[in-house]
């Protein structure tokens, strides 16, 4: 997007009602109409908001320790582990929902390969999807999966470099 065109939609995001208040362009959102982007947008920020509360069963005290795991588990290469491992308990829906989050054009960041970086997306994706939709049970569960998931991942590293093993479903 050119600098310019960001600049208008920027100053005429907020507009004023005529009653004090902001006028709001619209009352919901179809998810099957919007962008697999905007749904990534919004899984990003609960998987966030998930990992982060959930990570109080596991530290309450250390800030930078809580930041460090969170930032870990959220990265596009984790969320892409992380979606490969429970892809078997999705339904068809939802693997169409996650490819087409996957196959939308976006940019690979530095840390992650591109399709780790698809990946992540079609994951946020669905997230996304499920959040606007406020279907919270399968969306916690989901999240729940891939979480517990990701942790095991991550203490399997942690041994490997240890030289230790990690039984199946110690993070479950």
């Amino acid at each position: 997007m050119r600098f310019d065109r960001f600049r208008a939609i920027v100053g005429s995001m907020f507009t004023p009602d005529g009653e004090g208040g902001i006028a709001e362009r619209y009352e919901g959102i179809d998810v099957r109409l919007a962008s697999p982007l905007v749904l990534a947008y919004i899984g990003d920020a609960y998987f966030h908001l998930f990992v982060r509360t959930r990570l109080l069963s596991f530290e309450q005290s250390q800030v930078h320790v809580l930041s460090d795991f969170a930032a870990q588990i959220v990265s596009a290469v984790w969320q892409a582990k992380a979606y490969h491992a429970i892809e078997e308990r999705l339904t068809e829906r939802e693997r169409g929902i996650f490819r087409r989050g996957r196959n939308a054009k976006s940019h690979a960041p530095r840390r992650a390969s591109v399709a780790e970086y698809h990946a992540s997306t079609g994951f946020e994706a669905l997230l996304g999807t499920l959040f606007l939709e406020k279907d919270t049970e399968r969306l916690d569960e989901i999240a729940e999966w891939a979480f517990q998931a990701i942790a095991q991942g991550m203490m399997a590293e942690i041994a490997a470099k240890r030289g230790q093993r990690v039984k199946k479903g110690a993070a479950e």
